[in-house]
């Protein structure tokens, strides 16, 4: 397999290709977010409280969590063309089986398989870092990024709007015959890639394990993700609540005022652009404290709607923006093992995302708005104090860079370096020093 084949397509292929992938992840990844304008709806339709209809957020995106580490894996074992059409059609038959529950329970239960399936977005995403030319990574990973944003926050008008017409499981029926026709577009349109690995499903669950174990620089930038992930799950799912109690608004106010936060999208190119020149580990820093500010408006200013827009803005730019340099940082360490460094770094986020939610419901009911914003502060304080905590290591990435540092070995089944079979790159105390590896990545970007 190449690794940068995105060199031998043409440019005006090779930008066709990453816009499609990035509406792909748009329209797959909204899949996961419906609900969440439409849940005071829900509640109402299925006769159960606020606290329990938040479940059906928390529901998903554990589904997706088990799509994260069972389903995205398979990326690096089998050609994505072919996991990402099949998965959808299976996506398609879930959102129909929301569209037609009768029951809570049922309507639960295919929540969690669309969850599950909604995985495809993570399987598109390194997909197009590896079509990227080598050193225009994060650009393009930023582009299809930029897509999948869009799709969380356009879900929510989409779905509100939806709602206020023809009632809320319109959007589950629209979206079924939306994952059936892009698994045709994408089977058509997308060129084949085979991975290396050839050792199994098994040993291919076991080199994830090692890749969490002997990355230090992919657990702490998961752990970060999952914090900003959190703050941003806990603002949108209860921000309909305020809306609604507060504000009086009715669902297609709701869509309207979710359209605030698509400006969050633009960050996505200029993120990317950021980490190819070396910054990720500073523009991270900065969306902790973007998120802060974010939330500290949305909290005090929790009577005005300009304020909460405001704060939905600033927020989605925040989280954005870390996902992507973020992504730059974790696809450089291995990159013919991206599909399962994504399994663990989209893992760890959103099981930070379904403890965030359901949290959220919980802190809403107990202690409304101001508590939910309170809880939200917490976490990109808490990705703040992991940012500073390593700034230890920050002095020796000059030494580093003095360095002539070989390439990691990748942990794949087809060579003598499987990461189940054989210990990773970096076990004897190459990776030790967690804030070090990511400066040396940096600093290879810079030279």
């Amino acid at each position: 397999m190449s690794e940068q084949p995105g060199a031998a397509i043409p440019p005006e292929r090779l930008r066709l290709l990453t816009l499609l992938l990035a509406v792909a992840c748009g329209l797959t990844v909204a899949n996961l977010y419906y609900a969440q304008p439409l849940l005071a709806l829900i509640a109402g339709s299925f006769h159960v409280g606020h606290g329990t209809a938040t479940v059906v957020v928390t529901t998903t995106q554990i589904g997706y969590a088990f799509g994260l580490l069972f389903v995205l894996p398979v990326g690096d074992l089998v050609d994505n063309r072919v996991l990402v059409t099949r998965t959808l059609l299976v996506t398609s038959v879930a959102l129909a089986g929301t569209a037609l529950a009768p029951t809570f329970a049922t309507f639960l239960a295919a929540s969690a398989l669309v969850g599950l399936t909604s995985v495809v977005a993570q399987i598109l995403i390194p997909f197009a870092a590896h079509l990227a030319p080598e050193g225009e990574a994060g650009r393009f990973v930023g582009r299809v990024m930029s897509g999948l944003l869009l799709g969380i926050l356009l879900a929510r008008t989409a779905a509100s709007l939806l709602a206020e017409a023809v009632g809320w499981r319109a959007i589950f029926v629209a979206s079924a015959v939306a994952m059936a026709g892009l698994s045709a577009v994408l089977w058509k349109a997308l060129p084949p890639r085979a991975p290396d690995h050839r050792a199994g499903y098994g040993a291919l669950l076991r080199s994830v394990g090692e890749l969490l174990r002997h990355e230090p620089v992919l657990r702490r930038v998961a752990l970060s993700q999952a914090c900003m992930f959190g703050a941003f799950t806990a603002f949108w799912s209860a921000i309909a609540y305020e809306l609604i109690d507060a504000h009086r608004f009715g669902q297609d106010a709701i869509g309207v005022f979710a359209l605030v936060g698509a400006a969050g999208a633009a960050a996505a190119p200029v993120s990317g652009r950021l980490a190819d020149r070396g910054h990720a580990r500073a523009g991270r820093a900065g969306t902790f404290v973007l998120a802060l500010v974010a939330l500290a408006l949305a909290g005090f200013g929790q009577s005005s709607v300009a304020l909460l827009a405001a704060g939905g803005v600033l927020l989605d730019l925040a989280v954005q923006s870390h996902q992507v340099m973020s992504q730059q940082v974790i696809y450089a360490l291995r990159p013919t093992a991206r599909a399962r460094i994504n399994t663990v770094y989209m893992s760890t986020v959103f099981i930070g995302g379904a403890i965030s939610s359901a949290v959220t419901g919980a802190v809403h009911d107990a202690y409304g708005w101001t508590g939910v914003m309170t809880f939200a502060a917490v976490l990109p304080a808490l990705a703040l104090v992991l940012w500073v905590t390593d700034r230890s290591g920050a002095h020796r990435e000059r030494q580093a860079d003095d360095h002539d540092e070989r390439p990691h070995q990748v942990g794949d089944g087809g060579g003598e370096h499987a990461a189940g079979a054989a210990p990773l790159p970096g076990e004897q105390g190459a990776h030790d020093d967690a804030g070090e590896d990511e400066h040396r990545i940096a600093g290879r970007r810079r030279r």
